[in-house]
This record gives structure tokens, sequence and C-alpha cells, in this order.
């Protein structure tokens, strides 16, 4: 079974930045870390052009660390041998971001799940991979990271956001404010810049706009893996139908937009107004849509 994400992400660009055109267009599209991907910027050609081959460069890097798909990352040899020593700064980094996740979702986002998604694609059974779950028992540290027995990680559920803000704030390091990043997760700056959200089960949700800020979207029910939804916890089962995040950083949408399509509607009412976190849009699986802000 070949997938080429572990979410399903509805959000689209439904038009660019309003306005008179400040500066000249420029863009570059791909596929990274199993997304399509596209940056979009209005600047002076002679500094988005350069900028655009340093984001390329940046998510390169960051594939070399988090992609499943490259047996020769980062973390598909930590996977396999259990412990890599002098872990780059960038897996220090997402791995501290991660652990944030985890604790404010009282261990609804769980990096650990990765061994039972596999044995769920493969059919094999699940006894010892539903054993391995459990992200308290990851050692990270400057010096190694090391996983439990039978244990390995994915970091599909935070990567792209990862990706995302990197190369944001490489862009607007470089001098450059007015940008859409979209690595599977979209930030934007110096907007607005209009996007549609989108259900795969329920259909348009409608338009949200981005000023400088992240977006991210999590539909568990997008794909079946096992007779459930492809995003997988211990003990946690999906309770809505798509969850869509707006925060100051596409690392922390992305992370929570994942582990949140699992929470109960206590924890997600807290979380608006806290931790740079503005908006939370949910889809009930009866396709009943909620707005949460501050």
């Amino acid at each position: 079974m070949t997938l080429t994400r572990r979410r399903f992400l509805t959000i689209s660009a439904a038009s660019l930045a309003a306005g008179p055109a400040r500066a000249a267009r420029s863009t570059w599209q791909g596929r990274a870390l199993g997304a399509d991907v596209s940056i979009t910027i209005h600047g002076p050609r002679e500094v988005a052009e350069p900028a655009l081959q340093a984001a390329r460069t940046a998510i390169a890097r960051v594939e070399a660390e988090f992609s499943l798909f490259d047996p020769t990352s980062a973390l598909s040899r930590l996977n396999r041998s259990g412990r890599i020593a002098q872990p780059d700064p960038m897996m220090l980094d997402l791995l501290q971001a991660a652990d944030r996740v985890n604790r404010m979702t009282a261990g609804l986002f769980d990096p650990t799940i990765q061994a039972l998604w596999r044995a769920l694609a493969d059919g094999s059974d699940t006894g010892v991979a539903r054993k391995a779950i459990g992200w308290d028992r990851v050692r990270v540290a400057r010096d190694a990271v090391e996983l439990d027995k039978s244990q390995s990680l994915t970091l599909n559920g935070i990567a792209q956001g990862y990706a995302t803000d990197l190369v944001a704030d490489l862009l607007r390091g470089a001098g450059l404010d007015r940008t859409l990043v979209n690595i599977g997760e979209y930030r934007g700056q110096g907007g607005p810049w209009r996007l549609s959200l989108e259900d795969p089960t329920f259909g348009p949700l409608g338009l949200r706009v981005l000023h400088d800020g992240a977006i991210a979207t999590s539909s568990p029910m997008a794909m079946s893996l096992g007779g459930s939804g492809h995003i997988l916890h211990a003990h946690a089962k999906p309770r809505w139908s798509t969850v869509s995040v707006e925060a100051a950083s596409a690392t922390l949408a992305d992370g929570l937009s994942t582990a949140l399509t699992l929470a109960p509607m206590d924890m997600i009412r807290a979380l608006p107004g806290r931790h740079g976190i503005h908006r939370i849009t949910l889809v009930d699986l009866n396709g009943d849509l909620s707005t949460l802000t501050a």
C-alpha cells in the first residue's frame, strides 16, 4: 500500500492577496514530504529568485531529516536502528515541538504510532505495534535520540508545518514581507491571502483569510486505514470529520490539527487565545460546523 500523506489537507488557495500588485510575483511549485508544495512571493525578482532557491535547499534539508519515504533520512535510520547519535539540531527542534503538542493534548499527539500505522497498512498483526506506543518512552537528548523496543516514529503530523515555518522565516529574513508558503500547511505574511476550506465528506466550508499567520487542516476519514481513519492513537478514535487550526506558527497549527481530530470539545474549547492559537474550526461527524475563537 503506497500512501503519499499520512493525513489529508483540504485547504487550497482560492485567490492571491487582494488589491493592486505592489511588486513582481515569483512562484515555485513542487513536491516535498509527500505533499504538493508552493511558494508565492511578491517582491523584487533580484531578491525573490535567490530566496526561492534558498527555500528549496531548506526543504531538501527537512526531507533529509524527516521523510519516511527516503530510507536514508535521519528519521528512517532512527526507526531502523532505534537510536541516532549526535542528532541534527533540526531533529531536536522538531522533537521538542512534538513534545509540546503531546503535552498540550494530554498525549493525543503521539509520534510513536508509526508501527501501528505500518501494521494496519500492511494488514499484519497489530499487537506488538500497539504495545510499542508511548511518547514518554522516547529519549531525546543532545547526544542521542533513542526509541524503546519495537518503537518507530512518524513526524508527518507536524513536519510539514515545521518546514512551512522554516521557509516563511527564511523569506522574511531576506526582506520579503508579502509571501504565501504552502508545504502541506499554509503560512502567509503581508496578506490578505484568501484560502478555501473544505471537508472531504461534506464539501466546501467557506473562506479563511491569512494576514500574518498559519493554518493547518486535518481530516482523519479522508482515507481509511484498518477500518478507521488514518490519524491513529493507542486508545482514542476520531471525533471530528475536519479540524482546522489557525495559529501564529504552522508547526503548532499542524500538530494541533492532527491531534484535535481525536479530542473532546472541552479540550479544544480551552485552546483559542493560548499559545498563539487564533481560531479553531470543527466539522463533526454529522457535518455540523463550529468555530471557536478567543
